[in-house]
């Protein structure tokens, strides 16, 4: 593919500010110690472990009712990042790593959240779905256990990865390496071989994930971003309780604007590395696939010539 045809020598690193993979695993790990930090109190006050996960755990968890979940409407997005187990936890964010890593470095930072978000709450619909409409198979199909954990989001991370770039190479040494559709295989075998029988519902709500995560990627390469309005509210709402902030970067711009003109005898002699600096910050916020022609253009002479 394309955005295969030029690696970027610079990585978005795990310390860098607004790092979407870091960020995720920073909220996944903060929900699962508060929790199990309850669950310690309780445990050591002598408290029946019942009432904790009715007073504390079901107001994370997804409810499969309808009536329960018109009280805890919350729920479909604080589901996705809880986990009751460290082995619960490990394991998804093992996968989120794997596959969320070559995302950052195929499309930027922007995509990463878009898709995780979009990946829990339509799985978490299908979930409440199957077990509303199809009530009769409650035994031995669907099932009223909550559901929590980060798989359905991880799976539409794992298929819009695999999506966009199906014959990305692991382990390049080891005879050219692994295409990454075979780890995505081994990926939804593991997640759907650790579901019990009676999880047809959990199940199904992984497989709206994988499907959400093709959707959003084919659209993406469309130019159709289904995660721009959500960049949108946050950079407004970051305005909004930070407006030191807005105009401290507007009187920066317009400082920028009238002493950016280089001087007329000024003779600039080497603008090109410069130039390829911009382009591949631009590949790390936004994506390889937004930019113009003659950006990918330059891109292509640039990874030809030693800079």
């Amino acid at each position: 593919m394309a955005t295969q045809s030029f690696k970027t020598n610079r990585k978005i690193l795990l310390g860098e500010d607004n790092n979407a993979l870091v960020l995720l695993f920073a909220i996944n790990a903060l929900v699962f110690v508060l929790i199990n930090f309850v669950k310690i109190v309780y445990f050591l006050s002598d408290i029946p472990v019942e009432l904790f996960y009715k007073q504390i755990l079901d107001w994370f968890r997804l409810p499969a009712s309808l009536d329960t979940i018109a009280t805890r409407p919350w729920t479909a997005l604080t589901y996705m990042f809880t986990h009751q187990s460290i082995w619960h936890l490990l394991s998804s964010m093992l996968w989120l790593w794997c596959f969320g890593f070559i995302l950052q470095d195929l499309t930027g930072n922007g995509k990463l959240i878009p898709i995780y978000i979009y990946g829990g709450f339509v799985g978490g619909v299908v979930f409440v779905l199957i077990n509303n409409l199809f009530p009769i198979l409650e035994r031995g199909i669907a099932t009223t256990e909550p559901m929590l954990g980060a798989g359905a989001a991880v799976m539409a991370i794992a298929v819009a990865t695999t999506t966009l770039a199906p014959d990305y190479r692991l382990f390049p040494l080891i005879n050219g390496g692994i295409p990454l559709w075979v780890l995505t295989v081994i990926f939804v075998a593991i997640d759907f071989a650790t579901l019990s029988s009676g999880n047809a519902g959990i199940g199904a709500g992984h497989l709206a994930g994988g499907a959400i995560g093709f959707f959003f990627m084919r659209q993406s390469a469309r130019g159709i971003d289904w995660g721009a309005w959500m960049h949108k509210l946050v950079n407004w709402l970051d305005d909004l309780f930070n407006p030191e902030k807005k105009n401290s970067q507007k009187k920066k711009s317009e400082k920028l604007f009238y002493q950016s003109g280089p001087k007329p005898y000024e003779k600039i002699s080497n603008v090109t590395q410069q130039k390829l600096d911009e382009i591949l910050d631009k590949i790390n916020q936004q994506g390889y696939q937004f930019l113009t022609d003659d950006e990918k253009s330059f891109l292509k002479r640039a990874s030809n010539e030693d800079l």
